[in-house]
């Protein structure tokens, strides 16, 4: 008969099954216990995203994040209800494997950002938000994939490099998107630079300056993803080398796609169909493998 735990544990399971198709795969080739840490990981920074964009005015908006918060302090701390499958699993999976509590609170400022800020003035900005947004997963990530401590310094660079590399990658993807609830991820000074007004962005147009500003967001994504890559060698076991190069691979493939389409993402969301993902895990996994073979894509 399955415990609290294990219940507890499927519950995350099925959560990430049911929101993210890409990330559910990913995660599958992971040994049972990290495995179960990832899910535990994802379903508290899903379920949080999805109740603060859920929620209807910035009053219960700020209430979902108080929850969210709740629940992060009854998982490191203790004392939440019996029936609180997540703050359980969520509270294992950060003793097991020595999760720091800072990254998950990081997240959360990530997400009270985009309560109130809908605009960033520079790129720097952009890639603090960045850091909240995507970098502080993949150092919750590398918890529970595992590293030599000698190594720990440049294993927490590569995994911030290659969190940045994601969100980007997925700003330039859901552009169209976010505009329609009034969010512009792309820098305001980098749309004067380019001579790209909001207008342009509401209308979709796809101009050459258009154009011009999305190759300069695909450089830096392509650089980023460079600068992440040598993180695959130093994980600890072949299975997390695989979900890690998985990970980056399917959303590297996603930019490639953008660049390949002239940085049309205003026609639909680019990206490959379920079934060509699945093909571009198993060559990204066979390569996660063996890290002393993996090429750019």
């Amino acid at each position: 008969m399955p415990s609290d735990i294990d219940r507890a544990y499927d519950r995350c399971r099925r959560f990430a099954r049911r929101r993210a198709t890409n990330f559910y795969l990913a995660f599958s080739v992971l040994p049972e216990d990290k495995r179960r840490a990832i899910y535990a990981a994802y379903a508290f920074s899903g379920t949080a995203d999805d109740a603060v964009d859920d929620a209807g005015s910035e009053a219960e908006r700020r209430a979902a994040l108080d929850d969210a918060r709740r629940t992060l302090a009854a998982a490191y701390e203790g004392g939440g209800a019996e029936d609180d499958w997540l703050a359980l699993a969520l509270g294992d999976a950060a003793q097991r494997f020595a999760i720091p509590r800072e990254h998950f609170e990081e997240l959360l400022v990530g997400m009270e950002q985009d309560l109130v800020q809908t605009r960033y003035e520079t790129y720097a900005e952009v890639e603090q938000y960045c850091y909240r947004a995507a970098s502080v997963i993949g150092l919750i990530c590398i918890a529970i994939f595992g590293y030599d401590e000698q190594d720990a310094e440049e294993v927490t660079e590569r995994a911030i490099a290659m969190g940045k590399a994601l969100q980007i990658t997925n700003i330039m993807r859901d552009i169209a998107e976010d505009a329609e609830r009034d969010r512009i991820y792309l820098a305001q000074e980098d749309l004067a630079r380019h001579g790209y007004s909001e207008a342009d962005l509401f209308n979709q147009a796809r101009s050459p300056e258009f154009r011009a500003l999305m190759a300069e967001y695909a450089q830096r994504a392509y650089a980023c993803y460079e600068q992440g890559r040598p993180l695959l060698k130093l994980l600890h076991g072949p299975r997390s080398r695989m979900c890690c190069n998985g990970l980056q691979g399917v959303y590297r493939g996603i930019l490639d796609a953008i660049v390949a389409a002239d940085y049309d993402v205003y026609s639909g969301r680019v990206g490959a169909s379920k079934v060509q993902r699945v093909g571009q895990l198993l060559s990204l996994w066979g390569l996660g493998a063996l890290p002393n073979r993996i090429r750019p894509s």
